[in-house]
């Protein structure tokens, strides 16, 4: 599935604290099983692979099977849209920090 036809935003599907999580997870790992992600919440199976789902359906989540095993890595291109638009923000505030810092150095002399 290409970036462009992502069923789901990057932003909605980070939205969820479980989500972020697993992001985390497979971060830290090449590829997980399933059995192996659900043994890490105190959800059930289901409530996982619905989470595993909408993160596949914003393309941050691939996986294949093998024999009857559902294996899950994660694709961290997507959220390069999360890093620019916060990136955006975070120079939006330095330039009003510094513009700041200036306005408080020129009053006080």
């Amino acid at each position: 599935m290409s970036e462009n036809n992502r069923l789901r935003d990057v932003f909605d599907a980070i939205a969820d604290p479980t989500r972020r999580r697993l992001i985390r997870l497979l971060a830290e790992a090449e590829e997980v099983p399933l059995h192996d992600l659900t043994a890490r919440f105190e959800i059930g199976r289901t409530a996982v692979s619905k989470h595993l789902t909408i993160l596949k359906e914003a393309g941050l989540v691939l996986d294949r099977k093998v024999g009857r095993e559902t294996r899950y890595r994660l694709n961290a291109t997507p959220l390069k849209e999360v890093q620019d638009w916060v990136g955006y923000y975070s120079d939006f505030w330095k330039k009003n920090m510094l513009r700041l810092n200036q306005l408080l150095e020129e009053e006080e002399t």
